[in-house]
């Protein structure tokens, strides 16, 4: 996967003088005591990670972790004290104002908490700010506000006030407001905590959603361990201005890297959070990717399976994208009958489950199909797939991992 933001060695210090303070740093000294000693508040110490394109990567800690100065250092809203921060190759670090602020018009986009809509106009232009600011002309502008607010379900209020819209519309207009400018990135700060729990839900299904159609790159702060694990693909864990481990939920899960992270989730139900792209596997059913010459294709995939004692297997094309399933018997009827396709010996019904499903949904589903279940993200391409014997193992293995968190913690 293509990497869209590169930070390498990232610091932030609040004074005076940082590069006194940056120096204590590299020399060993806490950020305590550099406060002590010299009034100044290190941020953000030697953040080095990577973003995958198309990805949801949250930042997440508790108050004064770090979180919200370093989304905040990606798009230089804070300047950073030390260290490069690479967008699609471009050190943002290093650029002069006027190529930052074109970039930020064009290619950037935040939302914040606390939705910083414009109160004086509507909801139409709310959205379509961002676009007018980029000098683009009234009509185009209007169209693709109305487009993102289509998006986002609030068309019908385009000539609304935001007073007159609920926490919850508002949010989405702010939402929309960073869609509009079609933004490579997306910041967003606490997005959606000012909301009530249902409001907040909703808000991030919303963004699954939108995520599942547009694919964008988007940087998530979150303190909220619900909502980490729900929207993000992988999670930074940060403490005390340092980034104490970076993977996905599962990893951080059953590998926490310090005690400081195995305390941040002790008495974590595993099951709660896992999603079918956690669990899936590739080298547990056959994958065949067809050929020019179906008939060999059927003989060689029909060897694979008696080989391996198994009975299905999946049909993926170039792309990686499912386009069906096939067994043993279907194999068997397309050689006797001379077919010349895989496509005809698809098997009826394929249950493909989304990679978002949750584990408590998918467990309920798994146990209605003897064969396995193929899980797709939201292009159909193919991820792997989940068996009932794949998914008890799975479930055993949590199960230690969770005895072997709880010994550690006594």
């Amino acid at each position: 996967m293509p990497e869209k933001v590169i930070v390498k060695h990232l610091y932030k210090v609040y004074g005076s003088h940082p590069e006194r303070a940056l120096a204590m740093l590299r020399a060993g000294q806490s950020k305590d005591q550099i406060l002590a000693q010299t009034g100044m508040v290190v941020g953000v110490t030697d953040a080095n990670f990577v973003v995958n394109e198309g990805e949801i990567f949250v930042l997440m800690g508790l108050s004064g972790s770090g979180k919200s100065t370093l989304i905040r250092l990606l798009n230089r809203l804070v300047e950073p004290s030390h260290g490069q921060v690479f967008l699609s190759g471009q050190d943002i670090a290093a650029l002069p104002k006027k190529a930052l602020i074109e970039l930020r018009r064009k290619d950037l986009a935040m939302v914040f908490q606390s939705f910083a809509l414009l109160p004086h106009l509507s909801v139409l232009q709310n959205t379509a700010f961002g676009l007018e600011v980029a000098g683009v002309d009234r009509k185009t502008r209007e169209r693709r506000a109305m487009e993102v607010l289509d998006q986002v379900g609030l068309r019908s209020f385009a000539q609304q006030m935001p007073a007159a819209l609920s926490g919850g519309m508002q949010q989405r207009v702010g939402l929309a407001r960073a869609l509009a400018v079609n933004p490579s990135l997306m910041l967003m700060d606490e997005a959606f905590s000012a909301l009530d729990p249902l409001k907040r839900t909703e808000m991030q299904g919303l963004l699954l959603q939108l995520q599942q159609e547009q694919q964008r790159t988007i940087v998530f702060v979150s303190h909220d361990l619900d909502e980490a694990f729900r929207i993000g693909d992988r999670i930074a864990i940060m403490e005390g201005g340092r980034i104490v481990q970076v993977g996905t939920p599962d990893e951080i899960l059953r590998n926490p890297s310090d005690a400081y992270v195995r305390a941040f989730f002790k008495g974590v139900d595993v099951k709660k959070y896992l999603l079918a792209k956690d669990v899936a596997r590739t080298d547990d059913t056959l994958v065949i990717m067809p050929s020019a010459d179906a008939r060999t294709d059927m003989a060689q995939a029909l060897e694979r399976l008696r080989h391996t004692g198994r009975q299905h297997a999946f049909v993926v094309d170039g792309d990686g994208r499912l386009r069906g399933a096939v067994s043993v018997d279907t194999l068997l009827r397309g050689l006797d009958s001379g077919a010349t396709s895989l496509d005809a010996l698809y098997l009826d019904g394929l249950h493909a489950v989304p990679a978002t499903l949750s584990l408590r949904s998918l467990m309920g589903r798994i146990v209605q199909h003897t064969q396995p279940l193929p899980v797709v993200d939201a292009q159909q391409r193919y991820l792997g797939a989940v068996t009932q014997t794949v998914l008890l193992q799975k479930m055993v293995e949590m199960d230690a991992d969770k005895d072997a968190r709880e010994a550690a913690d006594e």
